[in-house]
């Protein structure tokens, strides 16, 4: 999660993740996946797992399962106006995003190991920022699998 900024003055990794939280936010979120079946996000020129150079789009699932997740609840400046938030990482098929869990309304986010969850684009309270948001997969909560 960065300053992504999609315009041609910005430096190409930061264009290219731009790119890539906008084919998220319309529905078409892809990872780079390499031959070997690795997945990895933008900007990436060689696979992170592997080291090969052919990497293509592939679909991400619409759904992922949370592997691990942590509640803030002393934000960095960043985040101060978005605490309690949960920080997770979610495994979406050949790879893993990191975002935000958030189930809406006021309430303390409250992820469990094992929950489904969609993704999406959404803003830091603080200061509009985009990030990658992660909510309940058809209003699941809290039922994952504690480890």
């Amino acid at each position: 999660m960065s300053d992504a900024d999609a315009s041609e003055d910005a430096a190409p990794t930061d264009r290219e993740y731009a790119e890539w939280l906008d084919a998220l936010a319309d529905g078409g979120g892809f990872a780079l996946v390499c031959p070997d079946g690795h997945g990895s996000l933008p900007p990436r020129r060689v696979c992170p797992e592997c080291g090969s150079a052919d990497l293509s789009r592939g679909a991400l699932d619409e759904t992922g399962v949370v592997e691990t997740y942590s509640v803030v609840h002393v934000p960095s400046p960043r985040f101060a106006d978005d605490a309690p938030y949960a920080t997770a990482v979610v495994d979406f098929g050949p790879t893993r995003l990191t975002g935000v869990y958030r189930e809406g309304g006021d309430a303390a986010p409250d992820p469990a190991v094992g929950d489904r969850v969609t993704v999406d684009v959404g803003e830091r309270a603080t200061d509009g920022e985009r990030l990658v948001v992660f909510r309940p997969a058809d209003g699941e909560t809290g039922s994952g699998i504690e480890r």
